[in-house]
């Protein structure tokens, strides 16, 4: 089974303090967890599940698979259905080379894209002084978009106002 690992630094101190909570019974080393795994414990640890609203375009299909997706892991979803999606993007500031094919709102910040729930939980948990996190593009084995056992690298970046951007979280596909 091809594995993803996480490789940011906020992830150690946030699994040591759930760890130290007793969220986690159980976590796994960070080089060797897989995505499905940690989305499926974080999502099960929280005690209320986060409210997202989904802009989608009505054709996309991997955007109702990236809704379903964020049911699955315990997201309160608001799904909504618009063929305008440039005028929302727009609307809540994503730089364009940021952008992918579905924008949601969640407690504030946006999410553009095919962004994993464990991402979308930090951002909630932590609130960093930011407007959004983006995974861009739509990288193949982010959720929403899986391919059998194919998963490409991609990488989960954080912006401002500004329009400054950061890396938020990087997934790497396993090498066989």
């Amino acid at each position: 089974m091809n594995r993803r690992t996480f490789n940011h630094l906020g992830f150690r101190s946030l699994a040591a303090s759930l760890l130290a909570s007793g969220a986690i019974a159980q976590v796994h080393s960070a080089e060797a967890a897989s995505l499905k795994s940690t989305n499926t414990r974080l999502a099960s640890s929280q005690a209320a599940p986060p409210e997202i609203t989904v802009y989608r375009d009505p054709t996309c299909g991997c955007c109702h698979q990236w809704v379903n997706y964020l049911k699955g892991q315990g997201f309160h979803v608001t799904d909504i259905v618009r063929s305008d999606m440039t005028a929302i993007k727009q609307q809540y500031g994503i730089p364009a080379d940021l952008t992918s094919c579905h924008t949601a709102i969640v407690e504030g910040y946006v999410v553009e894209g095919h962004v994993p729930a464990t991402d979308i939980q930090r951002l909630v948990t932590e609130r960093p002084n930011i407007k959004g996190i983006a995974v861009p593009g739509m990288p193949v084995g982010s959720p929403g978009m899986e391919l059998g056992d194919r998963q490409d690298t991609f990488t989960v970046v954080a912006f401002g106002p500004d329009k400054k951007t950061t890396i938020f979280n990087r997934y790497e596909a396993e090498q066989e």
